[in-house]
């Protein structure tokens, strides 16, 4: 006999069969397929398409960021206790063309428009994301199905990742390092137990999906995006994309306490035409000029994240440049010249490489970022889309074009019907149409986790690379700084005084031993934490600039006169390019390279707390002529090829920093205190 699982209801009756419980969603007294939580998911979802509407089908293709009710300031245009944003814009132009789409209240969105997909693009965590996830799904139940809503997020516990409208009382997830930091622990382990700690989190709030990670490859340091991947190594990043996918997941399958994961951005972002974004018309290409780059390089993890289960994968913006790349690459014969969501070539790859979940557009395909079908009106985008394979379109709410799609011929009932098996099978599989609601207090527990913080602390401990320890610098422990004072400066973009000067604070209470001073000129040691920044998602700047200067926030003129007061200089870099390190590591003593690391953590690894061992897992590049382009749009060293490899293809050019000791910054560089690194 089956055994009982959680049920929950607000509206609709419970039926009582042989003993056990189930949801009466369609509210006709008798226990239907899709109600039986006996059966798979897969017989569910088959038998629930059959019972919907085409427009309860066109409902489920589109994914809407929704403000929540406490971002209305106008409380009157709320409801359920003000949890529910419900302003019905007449409008909402896209800047980029001239269509006009009407952007309904949430209730609407979901009653009428038959919406169940949802982004959260605020900050708040715990408590008020259960209350709003909650409050929507109450509007859903009282459907005529009963199909519940899912709210997916973009990756929320990672140091100085995306944050939206937050405010003092949210408790935010735990903040691990960046993903580049997690990568350079080296440590399958720890990812594992970030992905558990993380996903407790998410699940207890009521967030179930997420638009992550990214199985994207490194391969030009000028991507904007370079710092979210898990580095350059395909071997470990198809190891780590594996072990968070079943961390959030489950291990044999998404499973009803999981987080559903978006894979991207496929096939792999990397190969960027120089580092420009396809957030714009300029960077709109990928490019393959490397014989077997794709195959080599940028499938691998993505092969992985689908033999871990994963749930959808996201194709990216771009387009693959037949001018500019080598063809065949691999099992691609000749690059379709249309972006990745409406190129049935890429999206047929990713089918015959076993990926069985649904397929999930990026942001604004339909408008913005339409490459390659521009001159097609919206519907017949969606048509184009659709035909090529994708299932959901990704941060609108236009379901109006799915249904001219759909009513012009441009998509098949058949293929309507597919997608929406697809989709729903996912809603089954994390349990949300048995028992979708959670408890707010609940989540404001799980969230203020002192298992997760220590598991967090640790990852940013291990997340420290030591490039440079100069006839051993560091580390500074209490008996070498005695009758020394210690300064501490703090460079980045939009810095406030109060930053600094809170900084400061706290390295005084955890550090009571040190002499801190506030002023360089009567300082011994100094200690220069920086983060560098350059670029833009939606903006054509040009090539990004990575060298270390003004114009990536850095102030080189006060570094050079805090070298001339001191007698010793450590510099702690937040990396987030593989940047140009010839402005700061000549006259640095010893370097500390972190990847969204706590700027105590670094303090604490130069004051000697522990001794690092992290691993660079990026290579940076040794000049700027390493990834100079000429007048024909080629760069020195190929777009499309890791750093560590980059040499090979550049017929005897260096491409690989090396650093006044001798010390080659590439893939798992990294020194411990008794090792100078000459020449590794």
């Amino acid at each position: 006999m089956s055994q009982q699982i959680p049920i929950s209801s607000r509206h609709k009756s419970i039926l009582e069969i042989d003993g056990l419980r189930f949801r009466d969603l369609d509210g006709d007294g008798q226990l239907t397929p899709y109600e039986d939580w006996r059966l798979s998911p897969a017989e569910r979802a088959a038998d629930l398409v059959g019972r919907m509407t085409p427009e309860e089908k066109i409902g489920l293709m589109v994914i809407s960021s929704r403000p929540m009710g406490i971002s209305q300031h106008n409380k009157e245009l709320t409801s359920h206790d003000g949890a529910l944003d419900e302003q019905h814009l007449p409008i909402r132009l896209d800047p980029h063309t001239s269509e006009m789409i009407p952007f309904e209240g949430t209730s609407e969105m979901i009653t009428s428009r038959h919406m169940r997909h949802f982004i959260m693009r605020e900050e708040p965590t715990g408590a008020r994301i259960a209350t709003w996830i909650n409050a929507m799904n109450e509007v859903a139940e009282t459907t005529r199905l009963g199909i519940p809503v899912v709210v997916a997020a973009n990756s929320k516990n990672e140091t100085g990742g995306f944050k939206l409208g937050g405010s003092p009382e949210d408790q935010p997830f735990t903040q691990w390092p960046g993903t580049l930091g997690l990568a350079a622990s080296g440590s399958l382990e720890v990812i594992r137990d970030f992905a558990e700690h993380s996903r407790a989190e998410w699940v207890a709030s009521g967030l179930r999906k997420g638009y992550m990670y990214m199985a994207d490859l490194l391969t030009d340091p000028r991507w904007y995006r370079g710092h979210g991947t898990f580095g350059e190594d395909p071997e470990f990043v198809s190891e780590a994309i594996g072990a968070i996918v079943r961390g959030f997941q489950g291990e044999q399958g998404l499973r009803t306490d999981g987080v559903a994961l978006t894979t991207k951005h496929f096939p792999g972002g990397g190969a960027r035409e120089n580092g420009t974004d396809p957030h714009y018309a300029e960077g709109r290409f990928n490019v393959y000029p490397t014989p077997g780059s794709l195959e080599n390089y940028h499938l691998p993890p993505f092969q992985a994240a689908i033999d871990a289960g994963t749930a959808s994968v996201m194709p990216y913006y771009a387009v693959p440049s037949r001018q500019k790349s080598a063809t065949p690459q691999g099992r691609v014969t000749e690059f379709e010249q249309l972006g990745f969501a409406f190129n049935t070539e890429i999206l047929g790859l990713l089918r015959s490489m076993g990926h069985e979940g649904y397929i999930n557009s990026d942001s604004g395909v339909l408008s913005k970022m339409a490459w390659g079908v521009e001159e097609a009106s919206t519907a017949e985008r969606v048509g184009l889309a659709v035909r090529a394979g994708t299932d959901i379109f990704a941060d609108t709410n236009d379901v109006g074009s799915v249904r001219e799609a759909y009513l012009t011929g441009h998509v098949s009932t058949e293929r309507l019907d597919d997608a929406a098996r697809r989709l729903l099978v996912e809603l089954f599989q994390l349990g949300l149409f048995d028992d979708p609601y959670v408890d707010p207090q609940e989540a404001d527990r799980v969230v203020a986790n002192a298992e997760a913080e220590a598991a967090a602390a640790d990852a940013h401990r291990r997340s420290v690379v030591l490039a440079k320890n100069h006839q051993q610098t560091l580390p500074l422990r209490p008996e070498s700084l005695r009758g020394k004072k210690v300064y501490v400066e703090l460079m980045a973009k939009d810095l406030l005084v109060r930053d600094l000067d809170g900084l400061r604070d706290r390295l005084e209470a955890v550090h009571p031993e040190v002499d801190f001073t506030s002023d360089h000129r009567g300082a011994d040691v100094a200690l220069v934490l920086m983060k560098p920044y350059v670029g833009s998602y939606f903006d054509y700047v040009g090539l990004n600039d990575i060298s270390i200067g003004a114009h990536s926030h850095i102030d080189i003129t006060k570094l050079r006169r805090i070298r001339e007061s001191v007698d010793t200089l450590v510099i702690g870099l937040n990396a987030m390019f593989p940047w140009l390190l010839d402005s700061i590591e000549p006259i640095a003593d010893a370097l500390l390279i972190g990847f969204d690391t706590r700027y105590e953590t670094m303090v604490e690894a130069a004051l000697g707390g522990f001794e690092p061992t992290g691993r660079l897992p990026i290579t940076f590049p040794c000049d700027a002529s390493a990834i100079a382009v000429d007048d024909r749009g080629v760069c020195a060293s190929p777009n499309d090829v890791p750093g560590f490899a980059k040499e090979q293809h550049m017929g005897g050019r260096p491409y690989v920093y090396v650093d006044a000791d001798g010390s080659r910054y590439q893939l798992g560089h990294g020194l411990g205190w008794t090792r100078d690194g000459a020449g590794t």
